[in-house]
């Protein structure tokens, strides 16, 4: 089902190979930015220690998920391996309806889904300077075999292939300049005439009002 109505707020999706350093980008934009949400997704795996329903992420059976899949209610959903994954239609709509800007931070299968459903939404690929500096940063984390390695950086470069399908690139070489060009990219959105013309009706109207 396609969105056609025009919201206070935008949607935005945000895509990058693992190692980009999407997640950190996200989050120094979220602690400098207001009126910015992440949308929480629903999965049907258990919680690891520490994670909270509602916070990290929406726990439900995989029997409610399927329901919810029939029904229509979410924007995009995958299963990785054995659990399911999506986004909630009425989740992110109604952040938009309240006037908050809302990112996904999905891959670019369920970019794909979402666009059939918003194709007005403001599509961003995280990309890393060059295939080196991706890497070290999967080397660095010190956590994963030179195997999984190789598996990640081919999944990368798979992801990568698809940057043409988005809007924006932001290559995450030095880090404080790709926040400040991610956040550009909402405040140029927000001046757009037609959401400024939504947002500021009453002033306009003052503005355009004959005097005598």
């Amino acid at each position: 089902m396609k969105i056609d109505k025009m919201t206070p707020g935008s949607l935005y999706i945000v895509s990058a190979p693992s190692g980009a350093g999407k997640t950190s980008l996200v989050k120094a934009l979220l602690e400098r930015a207001d009126g910015i949400k992440v949308s929480i997704s629903h999965t049907t795996r258990q919680p690891r220690p520490g994670e909270r329903d509602g916070v990290d992420y929406h726990f439900i059976d995989k029997s409610e998920f399927e329901r919810r899949v029939q029904a229509g209610q979410f924007l995009e959903y995958a299963q990785v391996f054995d659990n399911y994954y999506g986004t909630s239609r009425a989740g992110v709509f109604e952040q938009l309806e309240s006037g908050c800007d809302v990112i996904l931070e999905i891959d670019w299968q369920g970019a794909r889904q979402v666009r059939e459903s918003v194709p007005d939404s403001i599509k961003v690929f995280i990309l890393p300077p060059d295939q080196q500096a991706l890497r070290e940063r999967l080397t660095g984390r010190g956590q994963d075999s030179e195997a999984v390695i190789e598996r990640r950086m081919r999944d990368a470069l798979s992801e990568m292939s698809h940057f043409d399908e988005y809007d924006y690139l932001v290559f995450n070489d030095e880090f404080e300049r790709a926040v400040r060009e991610l956040g550009a990219l909402f405040i140029a959105q927000r001046l757009r005439r037609a959401p400024q013309q939504q947002r500021h009706a009453d002033e306009l109207r003052d503005l355009l009002e004959p005097r005598d």
